[in-house]
């Protein structure tokens, strides 16, 4: 994905970024046998959220780096909730 986007495309990348993130922390069953994958799926999403964050960060309007500075927030809060210390 190219990272000289305009603000829309690089905004609309997180927000589609976060509704992956959600889906997949939604969906993560602690005491499913397939735990470790899901974990795994939810990791990959919010270190791919975490990159678009960075790259829409760089070209934002101030109120999408609000929004942004918030997408972040939220991020840091589930990988605190599920313990992902390793991200």
């Amino acid at each position: 994905m190219p990272y000289h986007k305009n603000k829309k495309q690089a905004f609309d990348a997180v927000q589609q970024g976060m509704v992956e993130v959600h889906k997949a922390h939604v969906n993560l069953t602690k005491n499913s046998s397939d735990y470790g994958h899901q974990l795994k799926h939810l990791r990959q999403e919010i270190n791919e959220a975490y990159e678009q964050i960075q790259n829409a960060l760089e070209v934002a309007s101030e109120t999408q780096r609000k929004h942004l500075e918030q997408y972040k927030s939220d991020l840091d809060r589930i990988v605190q909730e599920v313990n992902l210390d390793d991200i």
